[in-house]
């Protein structure tokens, strides 16, 4: 191959890579411009209120741009809290790596945990919504997606074996299903109802998911 030719390949694979890297920087300005305007958007008229085809026109990209980043609003609801769930995540695991530092009880550390997570749940309530009217707050997560409940999930039970290990709860009691049950209220769309249709205040629903937590301490294995 002549030295003419290898010049005229290096240049090639060099625009080759200089297109790649503007490409992915075109794609994440894109990403990022389509997430702050639907920030905007849900804000000012409500997540129910604001479509995909709103979302693409006020952040001047074409459908198919829109629809190949976010199959659906609740991916794009769901990608709009990562961060403040990745914030909350880090905040917490500190916070009882910390509290296990301190000698704190599983038991105790779990009861501030969901206090925590109550308040978290509420200031995502409509996004929440969103995603899980869609059907994508499972196990199996979507591609690239972090999902909410079960990173609470794995907490929940996580903090729940560790009592039973330490002797806080008793051996017996089915720890998988009392994981789900002290979250079901935490669930997007009943927490939702509580809060607006039955006025519950974030106190009265912390007290009541405690109040259940702490019923569990009294359980006693059959002799």
């Amino acid at each position: 191959m002549s030295e003419l030719q290898d010049t005229t390949i290096y240049i090639d694979l060099a625009e080759e890579g200089g297109l790649c890297r503007q490409e992915r920087r075109d794609a994440a300005a894109n990403r990022a411009r389509i997430l702050q305007t639907a920030e905007k958007l849900f804000a000012e008229h409500g997540v129910a209120n604001v479509n995909m085809a709103d979302i693409a026109q006020a952040a001047e990209v074409g459908k198919g741009t829109l629809y190949r980043r976010f199959t659906n609003k609740a991916e794009l609801c769901l990608a709009l809290m990562d961060s403040q769930m990745i914030d909350f995540q880090n905040g917490m695991l500190a916070r009882m790596q910390q509290m296990s530092q301190q000698k704190m009880p599983k038991m105790a550390q779990l009861d501030q945990f969901l206090d925590a997570l109550v308040y978290f749940t509420d200031a995502h309530a409509p996004l929440l919504c969103e995603v899980q009217r869609a059907g994508l707050l499972q196990e199996i997560e979507p591609e690239g997606l972090e999902l909410p409940h079960f990173w609470q999930y794995m907490t929940v039970s996580g903090l729940l074996r560790a009592a039973v290990a330490s002797g806080e709860l008793a051996s017996s009691l089915d720890i998988d299903y009392l994981a789900d049950a002290l979250l079901s209220p935490l669930k997007a769309d009943l927490f939702y109802y509580q809060r607006e249709a039955r006025g519950f205040s974030l106190e009265r629903i912390s007290a009541g998911i405690r109040l259940l937590l702490a019923g569990l301490g009294h359980y006693k294995d059959p002799e």
